[in-house]
């Protein structure tokens, strides 16, 4: 598959959002499943620094903070029509940056050379060259950090006509579920000295990933 420049994601991905992401939330909780579990497994604790990339409206970094009083929440998305949400959102709450997922420098644009956690929410199913995305947000750990990582299984436990249906709403999306993650995890953790950790959700409807520096 052609890479996709990113001024060209981000224009395409404002167009998907201008308006949905009014009704983002309030929808997606239908078959987003797992992102409550990830949020209830971060093991956060006061003075945490997290960094959230393809932060969408900010409803997960809200959750973070509620969950984990105390944490310093970071949000990073190409979308500067979402990133309108996540303001909203966090009110303040957060630091919110414009930027790529794939390319993104900490210090520039949080002051910080890395995360204690960092955050992968149904974003790389959406991001083109999201291997790139999984390298670059695992090389933004501090000592010690860990990356969570949710998104779309193989949905080989559904009915066959159902996931063949599911498949196709979410192509309208631009949504494509990467089969093979728990693959290039396990190979960006050998590559940077990390452990991986998998774990299949229900029906394989989703999958986890943590990263561990």
């Amino acid at each position: 598959m052609a890479t996709v420049p990113a001024h060209n994601h981000a224009s395409l991905m404002d167009s998907v959002y201008r308006g949905q992401r009014h009704i983002y939330d309030l929808t997606r909780k239908y078959y987003l499943f797992g992102r409550d579990r990830l949020i209830a497994e971060l093991d956060g604790a006061a003075g945490m620094a997290v960094l959230e990339v393809g932060c969408g409206t900010g409803r997960n970094l809200s959750r973070i903070g509620k969950e984990w009083p105390g944490v310093r929440l970071h949000g990073l998305d190409i979308s500067s029509e979402m990133l309108k949400s996540a303001r909203a959102s966090l009110g303040g709450r957060g630091s919110l940056a414009l930027g790529d997922a794939t390319a993104f420098d900490p210090q520039s644009l949080f002051g910080r050379e890395g995360f204690d956690r960092v955050v992968l929410s149904y974003a790389l199913s959406m991001i083109p060259d999201w291997r790139a995305a999984l390298a670059q947000s695992a090389a933004s750990l501090a000592r010690g950090g860990v990356l969570h990582v949710v998104d779309f299984g193989d949905l080989q436990g559904l009915p066959s006509p159902l996931r063949a249906g599911l498949g196709a709403w979410l192509a309208k999306f631009y949504v494509s579920p990467r089969v093979d993650l728990p693959d290039v995890a396990r190979a960006v953790a050998a590559d940077m000295g990390l452990k991986a950790e998998i774990v299949r959700g229900p029906l394989g409807y989703y999958q986890m990933v943590r990263l561990v520096r």
